[in-house]
C-alpha cells in the first residue's frame, strides 16, 4: 500500500517550522486521541500514523532525507512505524503535556479538571485495565458525591515482591540475550550498516528468567485481592461517561506498571423525575378547583420538598419553571432547573350532587369553552344550507300557484 506524504497527514506545509510541525501534531493528536475515541479502529490509526509522520518531519535529519528521498529515505533507518498506542505515550509523551519520555497526559483528564500524566508508557509486562459499572442517583449526580467502590484485582505477590521467584537464587541468566535484556540486529540500508537494539521478549528486557518459581504466586509475580477504592465523582455526569483512575487497575508483571481502572457511569431510574441534560422534569397532578382557584401545593425536588405556588386559570399542559433547582453542569457554572408539566385531574366517576353542582356551573359564562371558528364556519354553513332551501322550496311553491291559475 502506497504510504501518505507525511506533510499532508500532518496538514503543514514543505517550508513549515519545527514548531509549527509539533503544534499541528498535537492538535490533530488530540483529535485522534484513543482516549477521545475508545474502540475507534480507525481513529486508533490515524493516531499511529500521525505520530510515524511526527517522528520523521520533527527530527532534522530524518525530515531532510524525507526530503530529498521520500519514503524509501527513511526506511530502514528512520520511521519505527508504531504498531503499539503505548509506544506513542512513550515516545512524544511531552506532547501530550508530560515530561519528555515520561508520560502522556489523558485527554479525559482535561474534560474532568485533571492534570498531571497518563499511566501509558512502553512496558511489555504493563497491567492490563479493568472496567466496573457504577451505579448512581440523580440526587448523587445532581451535586456530584464521594463513593467507595469494591473490586478484585491483580496485586503484586508480597512474598516474593513481583518477583515471581523463590529468593535472589531463584534466577538464571537469560541465554538468549546473555543478561542484557536487549537484542540487536544488524541490517543494510543505502546509508551503510544499521543496528537495531531491541528489547529481549524471551526475558521481557530483565536479563534473567525464573529458575525456581514463588511457592505462593506461582511465579507470576501477582496474586488477586479484594480492595476497595474511593473515587470523587463530579456533578453533571451522564450515562455512559467514565472516569479513569490512574494505575488502580491490574498490578504488572514484575516490576511492570499497573493497569488503569475505567469506571463507567449509570444512572438509576428516579421515583418522580425525568432527566433532559442539567434539567429535570416533574409531572404534577392538581384537581379542576385547584387549576381555576390556585393553589400553594407542595412539590418535590433533589434537595428535598418546597412550596409551588399555582396561579388561577393554570392550563393543563402548562409548564412551570422552577429555578436552580436541577443539576450543576458538568465542570462549569451554573445549574439546570426543575420543570413542572401541569396536569389537571379529570374524575371518571362522580355521584348526583356533583353533577349537579357541575350543571349548574356549565350554565354559568365563565366555564363555557370559547367559540371556536369550527363552529361559527358550521353555524355558517347551516344558515347557507336552510336559505337555499328555503328558496328551493319558494320556488317549488311558485311553480305550483302559476299552474293553478293558468291552466
Amino acid at each position: 500500500m502506497t504510504k501518505r506524504d507525511y506533510y499532508e497527514i500532518l496538514s503543514v506545509s514543505r517550508t513549515s517550522t519545527t514548531d509549527e510541525i509539533k503544534t499541528s501534531y498535537r492538535k490533530l493528536a488530540m483529535k485522534y486521541h484513543p482516549d477521545r475515541n475508545p474502540n475507534d479502529n480507525e481513529a486508533e490509526e490515524k493516531f499511529k500514523e500521525l505520530a510515524e509522520a511526527y517522528e520523521i518531519l520533527s527530527n532534522t535529519g530524518k525530515r531532510q532525507r524525507y526530503d530529498q528521498f521520500g519514503h524509501q529515505g527513511i526506511n530502514g533507518g528512520g520511521s519505527q512505524g508504531f504498531s503499539d498506542i503505548n509506544d506513542i505515550f512513550s515516545q512524544f509523551g511531552d506532547i501530550f503535556g508530560g515530561r519528555s519520555g515520561g508520560s502522556g497526559g489523558s485527554i479525559f483528564d482535561e474534560f474532568f479538571g485533571g492534570g498531571g500524566g497518563s499511566s501509558r508508557r512502553q512496558n511489555n509486562n504493563r497491567g492490563s485495565d479493568l472496567k466496573i459499572a457504577l451505579k448512581l442517583s440523580l440526587e448523587e449526580i445532581a451535586d456530584g458525591v464521594e463513593k467507595t467502590v469494591s473490586l478484585k484485582k491483580l496485586k503484586t505477590c508480597t512474598t516474593c515482591n513481583g518477583t515471581g521467584a523463590k529468593g535472589e537464587k531463584g534466577y538464571s541468566n537469560c541465554t538468549h540475550c546473555n543478561g542484557s535484556g536487549e537484542v540487536r540486529h544488524v541490517s543494510r540500508s543505502i546509508f551503510g550498516q544499521v543496528v537495531n537494539v531491541s528489547m529481549c521478549t524471551y526475558c521481557s528486557g530483565e536479563g534473567r528468567i525464573i529458575k525456581e518459581k514463588c511457592s505462593d504466586c506461582h511465579g507470576e509475580g501477582l496474586k488477586k485481592e479484594e480492595t476497595k477504592i474511593k473515587l470523587d465523582v463530579p456533578a453533571g455526569v451522564q450515562e455512559g461517561n467514565y472516569i479513569p483512575l490512574r494505575g488502580q487497575g491490574n498490578a504488572g508483571k514484575r516490576g511492570g506498571q499497573n493497569g488503569d481502572l475505567l469506571v463507567f457511569i449509570e444512572e438509576e431510574e428516579h421515583k418522580y423525575f425525568v432527566r433532559d441534560e442539567d434539567d429535570i422534569y416533574y409531572d404534577l397532578e392538581i384537581s379542576i378547583v385547584d387549576a381555576v382557584v390556585g393553589a400553594d401545593l407542595v412539590v418535590p425536588t433533589l434537595n428535598g420538598k418546597v412550596k409551588l405556588t399555582v396561579d388561577p386559570g393554570t392550563q393543563s399542559g402548562s409548564f412551570l419553571r422552577m429555578k436552580g433547582k436541577g443539576i450543576k453542569t458538568l465542570n462549569g457554572y451554573g445549574r439546570g432547573d426543575e420543570i413542572i408539566r401541569i396536569n389537571v385531574h379529570i374524575p371518571k366517576k362522580i355521584n348526583s350532587d356533583e353533577k349537579k353542582i357541575l350543571n349548574d356551573l356549565s350554565r354559568s359564562e365563565n366555564f363555557k369553552p370559547r367559540a371556536s371558528k369550527f363552529k361559527d364556519d358550521d353555524n355558517e354553513d347551516n344558515n347557507s344550507k336552510n336559505s337555499k332551501s328555503s328558496d328551493k322550496k319558494s320556488k317549488k311553491q311558485d311553480k305550483g300557484f302559476f299552474k293553478t291559475v293558468f291552466s
